[in-house]
């Protein structure tokens, strides 16, 4: 029977991902109140002072100045005072969704790792980690709350324009019209194709100059670094030309902008003129019907801007969304299933049945098992020429991927149970075991956060690094990033020695030789294979060079993608 369990983990789509950017909340409403009041403040500031300077050319006593003088000090603290609100409460806000976004993309990362995210790059799936997350915030600072902010001051200055010429309040309203059709239109046709193209470029820079960085040495070494070179040269060029692209079409919102300026206040002027020669404006009131659309402009000049920060804020969602889509789901076994093994009486620890598994986005099968069963304590050798599907099995048994077939764990089918709880009762030691850059005691420590000094010595010993560890200073000495200080061999040691501590009953050791060399990884394997099995561990130890058969209860190859015994 199929084993196979429908994959389930959470994928979402770009407006999943805006919508779980947006700031929402007290927060997010303090900021937009206070980012308007800052507005309107600075539209009343520049009204009161016009009046205020026309007024005073009149020399009417002082006490007709008396409420203008008041009303500019307080404009300009209340702008200030808004101003200090809104960064205060807008930022709050977008850090805290911005907390939610990253939490999330982390949460549907988590699951399809490793297997499903073999095919992305390190530098696109860093650029997305980082860059396109940050990218978020700016969905309620530079997008939401700037286009909320000029509509609402050009709603209220229109109105407040009307109150002393109807006309220039509808030479106001068309003006702004215009603006917001034309920063529209500028944005979307002149540098959209810019904005959608910034993040994958920024992408394919950050993993040119990743795979630069990384393999400096070797490029130098076999003359290869000029051309190297040359590719991150090409990718930063390619996302120069598209910022100038972009830049152009905020250029020509700018121009729009500074164009229908004007246009505002001669409407405003041709409409009042009439009006004051007839007495029915006072020369104050035409400054201020002057002045105001200059005020007003200023805030809508953030339009343009917000509608290049929306389709950037847009293309980060669409990559963020893409780094967990459907496609790469279907890869990885789903995060559900019993969390507690109960052994069936009488079962063998692992037996295999019709298994096909296959890599992940492969079409076709890697390896296939028909028939293996594995006994408590037993060591298996499993042998086979690189890119056979050994990897594979190991990455099946720890549930990494999927397969067909049936695999029991002590008599439960291993889809049946979480994927969590798989792995509390299979350890894998893989070929480059990741260490962290710390010190050695802490590199143990994740495994079994209880373990005392004494324990994690004793364990050393018995892996025969305990001399090493004493000549380095003793559980303190750090490793390096990676491991940078430690051997192959040595690294391999430390992983088993995590194995063996947080006491998994099957250890999976896949190609622990792979940078070890002749005598000392033949030493290495016995030693691994020797401590593993005196800890009373099921070994499985998967290799595509020789290995001593002695060493092992069986000898099994792999031919044809085929799982048989050796001959």
């Amino acid at each position: 029977m199929s084993a196979t369990v429908t994959p389930t983990p959470s994928v979402v789509n770009t407006r999943d991902v805006l919508r779980a950017a947006r700031p929402r909340g007290k927060y997010a409403t303090g900021g937009l109140l206070s980012a308007i009041g800052s507005a309107l403040a600075t539209v009343a500031l520049m009204a009161c002072s016009a009046y205020l300077i026309t007024r005073a050319a009149e020399m009417p006593p002082i006490m007709y100045l008396n409420l203008a003088i008041v009303g500019v000090r307080a404009f300009a603290l209340a702008r200030a005072f808004f101003r200090y609100l809104d960064r205060l409460f807008s930022h709050e806000a977008a850090f805290r969704q911005l907390e939610t976004v990253r939490v999330g993309l982390l949460e549907r990362l988590l699951p399809i790792a490793p297997a499903g995210l073999a095919r992305s790059r390190r530098g696109s799936l860093l650029s997305t980690l980082v860059s396109d997350v940050d990218e978020m915030q700016n969905l309620g600072l530079r997008v939401i709350q700037p286009l909320l902010t000029a509509l609402g001051v050009s709603i209220i200055a229109v109105v407040g324009v009307a109150l002393l010429s109807p006309g220039a309040a509808l030479g106001l309203a068309l003006a702004l019209i215009l603006t917001f059709a034309l920063s529209a239109w500028a944005i979307s046709v002149v540098a959209a194709r810019a904005e959608r193209s910034l993040a994958p470029q920024r992408a394919n820079l950050l993993d040119s100059l990743v795979d630069y960085l990384g393999a400096l040495d070797v490029l130098v070494a076999y003359g290869a670094e000029p051309a190297a070179r040359a590719r991150v040269d090409a990718a930063d060029k390619a996302l120069t030309t598209s910022l100038v692209k972009r830049a152009s079409g905020t250029g020509i919102a700018a121009a729009a902008l500074a164009l229908f300026t004007g246009v505002a206040i001669a409407i405003a002027m041709i409409s009042a003129i009439p009006v004051l020669h007839e007495g029915g404006l006072s020369g104050p009131g035409l400054a201020v019907l002057a002045l105001v659309p200059l005020a007003v402009f200023e805030v809508v000049a953030n339009v343009p801007l917000a509608l290049g920060a929306w389709r950037q804020v847009r293309s980060s969602a669409e990559r963020i969304a893409g780094a967990t889509d459907a496609e790469r789901a279907s890869d990885v076994p789903a995060e559900v299933g019993a969390t507690e093994l109960v052994p069936v009486p009488g079962a063998d620890l692992l037996s295999f049945s019709n298994v096909a598994i296959r890599h992940p986005g492969a079409p076709e099968p890697a390896l296939r098992i028909d028939s293996l069963n594995i006994v408590a304590g037993e060591s298996l050798l499993i042998e086979g020429p690189s890119g056979a599907g050994k990897t594979t099995l190991a990455h099946a048994l720890v549930r990494f991927i999927d397969y067909t077939g049936s695999i029991r764990l002590q008599g439960t089918e291993l889809s049946s149970l979480h994927p969590d709880t798989v792995r509390t009762e299979i350890g894998l030691c893989e070929q480059a075991p990741y260490l962290f850059d710390e010190d050695i005691r802490q590199n143990l420590l994740f495994a079994h956060d209880t373990a005392t000094d004494a324990e994690l010595e004793s364990l050393l010993d018995q892996v025969g690094l305990g001399d090493w560890v004493r000549e380095r200073g003793g559980l303190s000495a750090r490793v390096g990033e990676r491991g940078a200080l430690v051997s192959g061999g040595q690294a391999q040691r430390l992983a088993l020695a995590r194995a063996l501590l947080h006491e998994f009953p099957v250890i999976v050791l896949d190609e622990p030789t792979a940078s070890v060399e002749g005598d000392l990884a033949t030493a290495l394997i016995a030693d691994l294979v020797g401590v593993a099995r005196a800890h009373g561990r099921t070994v499985i130890l998967i290799s595509h060079a020789d290995v001593a058969g002695d060493l092992f209860d069986r000898h099994l190859r792999i031919e044809a993608g085929t799982l048989v015994s050796a001959s």
